[in-house]
């Protein structure tokens, strides 16, 4: 029951506990308001000249300034940072008359004199009759959460490693660039430029020693073009260069990009000094020109300079080519290619074609199974005109597990031939699919799928494996041969392999390849090479093939020098598996004189 209510209390005693409710009741207001005043917020409270009378403890943590030091001040004349500009003054101002508030991000000046931003909000404080009596501002430090999103918007928009832009601050700085071409008629420029042999340096000295380098990379860049242009990482080790502004003539454009790409070449190729290595690097460069022309895209414009960059690398490397017309019909061509391709995967349009071996006798002994794309529309396409596409695209690994497996299930069906069954089958494989981790299972499960035997498989490996993680590259050999697989080092005298190495490889044939054959026997250089070449295998317990036979001299020399097997025109061309079949059961048994 309400005391208050209550007829038989005194008046004056019914005042008294009036009162002492009262008073109950402001003193849990006043300690809702000093627990309010002092949280996490900063609060200045100020008269209405917005002269600091109080404020609380947060207000000296954010700003430096105790209460005595900020009370009887302006908060301008403490905390005003001369960053904001006197239209947002008159902003705040504009405010408060209108609607007695205003809130939004300002910079403040702490007591240190560091600049930091915050949020804030003020409030006029008006009596009954609507005079303002005080003003009250809150406000909170957001510095951390600008850093978030200055971290966030650099993760976004720039390399981690290089702290360069990325792919897509380069596209938002293209776009505005062709915009830019477009507004102002001035020619702009794309150098597009991957670095030389990266993937050796890579995988020989570790990720770490590369990563170094492509920062080193990513700094000579920028310290090669002006401070407007931009130098970005797409990633690996691509970048691109954007240069703006080149001029309303396109000759002095081209003229200006060549020189950026002159450079950029010589200031690459110096030497580097990474920890305990020292290296050397250089790269090739592709640069398109654009103007805002409605064919000038982000797309296009980083295609033409890409495949400029692949001419640059066909040229010789650390060079640097222009983008023209021509290269874009070999860009078109490139795309139709890849599409067909695909398309070959799906459709199952890809053959082998076998082209035999021979020994000394004429007989033959094997054959090497040569991929060939059977094009619904413009027929036999050859592995040359398609097989660096399939590595650039990382198609090769699905072609070459169709390779190998059709390869195995050839083997198992031979097996059942009287004149085919003995016949070896070499399959070239490629590096990329060499140092897949799954590259020993691949081979194995084709073997066991179709029941081939193992001893009659021939892999064929290029010189380039043996300069490339050499550790790795045996281990994975020694575990094939003990399998019964047998290894052919393809091309052997065109790399630069360290013969230091071939003595631990489980390798059974040297190939000698076909650019010394050519010369035999009247080139005195491809004579010396290719009968090293076979001393060597000699004393290393290998046998010996040469490939690319055309001339019956070639093989008489040959066969001098003591070579064990033949391949090439002079005997067969590379044939469908029905012909083949046709010739290994015609073929006659003496080399001497066969044309």
């Amino acid at each position: 029951m309400d005391l208050l209510q209550n007829d038989c209390i005194e008046p004056d005693l019914k005042n008294e506990l009036h009162q002492i409710a009262l008073l109950a009741d402001l003193e849990e207001e006043l300690h809702i308001a000093a627990v309010a005043f002092e949280s996490q917020e900063a609060v200045i409270v100020s008269d209405p000249n917005r002269i600091i009378l109080r404020v609380n403890k947060a207000f000296t943590s954010i700003t430096g300034y105790t209460q005595e030091e900020a009370a009887g001040r302006h908060p301008a004349e403490l905390l005003e940072s001369k960053r904001d500009d006197d239209a947002l003054t008159s902003e705040i101002n504009l405010g408060l008359r209108r609607v007695g508030s205003w809130q939004g991000e300002i910079w403040n000046r702490h007591k240190d004199g560091s600049l930091y931003p915050i949020w804030i909000q003020i409030t006029a404080v008006k009596n009954e009759a609507d005079e303002v009596t005080h003003h009250v501002s809150t406000f909170t430090d957001m510095s951390e959460r600008k850093l978030s999103e200055e971290k966030i918007h650099h993760l976004a928009f720039y390399d981690s490693l290089t702290n360069l832009p990325n792919r897509r601050l380069l596209l938002d700085r293209l776009e505005r660039g062709i915009a830019s071409t477009t507004r102002t008629q001035q020619f702009g420029a794309v150098l597009f430029l991957d670095l030389d042999n990266f993937k050796n340096l890579n995988d020989t000295l570790g990720h770490d020693v590369g990563d170094e380098l492509l920062k080193q990379v990513g700094l000579r860049l920028s310290s090669s073009v002006r401070g407007n242009d931009t130098v970005a990482r797409l990633g690996g080790d691509e970048f691109v260069v954007l240069l703006e502004g080149l001029g309303r003539n396109q000759s002095d454009a081209a003229e200006w990009a060549e020189s950026v790409g002159r450079k950029i070449l010589k200031c690459l190729s110096q030497p580097y000094q990474i920890g305990i290595y020292p290296c050397r690097s250089s790269s090739s460069i592709g640069i398109t020109i654009f103007s805002g022309h409605r064919n000038d895209t982000l797309e296009n414009i980083l295609k033409q300079a890409d495949l400029a960059m692949y001419q640059a690398k066909s040229a010789g490397r650390n060079t640097m080519q222009f983008f023209d017309t021509e290269m874009q019909s070999t860009l078109n061509a490139r795309a139709a290619l890849e599409s067909d391709l695909r398309t070959a995967l799906d459709l199952n349009q890809f053959q082998l074609y076998y082209q035999s071996q021979v020994d000394v006798e004429g007989n033959v002994i094997g054959a090497e199974a040569l991929l060939r794309l059977a094009h619904p529309d413009r027929g036999v396409i050859s592995p040359d005109k398609f097989i660096g596409l399939a590595e650039d695209t990382g198609l090769i690994l699905p072609i070459g597990s169709w390779v190998l497996n059709k390869a195995c299930e050839q083997l198992a069906a031979w097996a059942t031939h009287p004149k085919l069954c003995n016949l070896t089958l070499s399959v070239n494989i490629s590096a990329h699919e060499f140092h897949q981790s799954d590259f020993i299972e691949k081979v194995l499960e084709a073997i066991g799928r179709t029941s081939a035997n193992p001893n009659k498989l021939k892999l064929e490996l290029t010189e380039s494996l043996m300069h490339v993680n050499i550790d790795d590259t045996i281990a994975k050999m020694l575990e094939l041969t003990s399998h019964g697989i047998t290894f052919s080092l393809d091309d052997f005298g065109t790399g630069y392999s360290s013969l230091s190495y071939l003595k631990n490889l489980p390798v059974k044939q040297l190939k000698i390849d076909k650019s010394f054959v050519n010369e035999l026997p009247q080139d005195p250089s491809s004579c010396a090479i290719s009968c090293t070449i076979i001393g060597l295998a000699q004393s290393l317990g290998m046998s010996v093939i040469a490939e690319g036979i055309e001339a019956q001299e070639q093989c008489n020399f040959l066969i001098e020098m003591q070579c064990n097997a033949f391949q090439g025109y002079l005997f067969s061309r590379p044939l469908p598996l029905s012909e083949f079949i046709s010739y290994v059961g015609s073929s006659i048994g003496n080399i001497d004189g066969y044309a």
